[in-house]
């Protein structure tokens, strides 16, 4: 009976350091300095639109010599993710630096993938625990505030003791469509995409990669995903913040519907999306057996729900529910994480943050939101999950 129809000059990049190891190269770091080529300013690591966006504006809109370091995954793997212009956000600010990239992140996949690559769509986000409730109502408020239309659901929707909004024209990318076209749109920026055999990430965030008998070198590495920052991030620059998440996927065989084709628990962290083809794609924090009998319960007894394929997957999340960008302690690989559904949507500014031409607003938002963070005065905390689950 549940879920269905009836500041600029705190920029890190601009710092005195990062400016006089761009102008130096890395040499001192071993064989990349007998290259005759230049080094790359980035190397962009991820599998993610986040990820390929970023490469592909910082080196079309910033002019920068990028390499990017990971391929399209989206349409030979369960759902993990999903990009929307819209999350359970309480701080202002977060919703300010939203709404006003969100437009500018679809103009520019339109143009990518043309307009299909990106739909409206109005997510329902739901909870019942007293905590997640009351973050529920001041989510509804920060998005009226920011021109999004919030509205509540009935609890005859959504059964028991649920409590849900809707989110009227949110902005999601089809990222199998995109992925397609992103390739094209890569190469047309001169982003090279090599396949490294090995990779080192100095002290200073330089890269070495290995390819093919050829070496590449770039100034910068940013690991611009989840998956690429667990695989590549040195264990000496690891974060204090961060914490790995166990995590689960289930796809469902064709079932009653949904009652709306994207809906988030913020209990549990879970997201259901409605497929096509009439099944239910699940994915959220926690471990196999108990992510199935929790999804398994929230559909309700009614529905019948058979599994067609589930998978386990390690996430990141941060201890304050923020995301968190830049360098851990000031130095190393620049990190991407905990961006949630909404990571696709931030690439524009997020690329002006890292090539020194954020503005002021920007800026300001991305320095209170570094990955080294812990112990500043002013906190940024976001409602999150339960973090029973998170592992160092």
């Amino acid at each position: 009976m549940v879920l269905y129809k009836p500041n600029a000059a705190k920029n890190h990049q601009n710092s005195a350091e990062n400016q006089g190891r761009i102008a130096t190269g890395a040499c001192g770091r071993g064989p990349i300095c007998r290259m005759s080529d230049p080094l790359f300013d980035f190397a962009v690591f991820g599998s993610t639109p986040t990820a390929q966006l970023l490469a592909g504006l910082l080196a079309g809109e910033h002019a920068k010599k990028v390499l990017l370091v990971g391929h399209s995954r989206a349409g030979y793997r369960l759902p993990r993710g999903i990009d929307l212009s819209v999350a359970p956000i309480t701080r202002p600010r977060s919703w300010s630096i939203l709404t006003q990239t969100a437009p500018e992140a679809a103009r520019f996949v339109s143009r990518i993938a043309g307009r299909s690559a990106v739909s409206r769509t109005d997510p329902v986000f739901f909870a019942q625990e007293p905590h997640a409730t009351e973050a529920l109502s001041h989510i509804r408020h920060m998005a009226n505030g920011f021109g999004i239309a919030a509205e509540p659901v009935s609890q005859s929707v959504l059964g028991g003791n649920r409590s849900g909004i809707i989110l009227r024209d949110a902005l999601k990318l089809n990222r199998p469509q995109l992925e397609t076209e992103l390739e094209r749109w890569l190469a047309s920026r001169s982003v090279l995409r090599p396949t490294p055999s090995s990779v080192t990430i100095g002290n200073d965030g330089g890269v070495e990669l290995e390819s093919q008998d050829a070496l590449l070198g770039a100034r910068q590495a940013v690991l611009a995903d989840d998956e690429a920052i667990m695989r590549w991030l040195p264990l000496r620059q690891w974060p204090t913040l961060l914490r790995r998440v166990p995590s689960t996927s289930i796809l469902t065989t064709p079932t009653r519907p949904l009652a709306a084709s994207i809906m988030h628990e913020l209990d549990s962290g879970l997201f259901l999306t409605q497929q096509i083809e009439g099944g239910i794609a699940a994915y959220g924090p926690g471990e196999q057996a108990d992510f199935s009998e929790h999804l398994r319960a929230l559909l309700g007894q009614d529905r019948r729900v058979e599994q067609a394929g589930q998978t386990s997957f390690a996430a990141l999340a941060t201890k304050d529910g923020a995301p968190a960008f830049g360098r851990a302690a000031g130095l190393g690989a620049d990190v991407v994480a905990a961006t949630g559904s909404y990571g696709a949507f931030i690439v524009p500014a997020l690329a002006r943050w890292l090539a020194g031409e954020a503005s002021s607003e920007e800026a300001h938002w991305f320095d209170l939101h570094l990955v080294n963070r812990e112990g500043q005065s002013k906190r940024v905390d976001e409602f999150s999950w339960p973090a029973k689950s998170l592992t160092a």
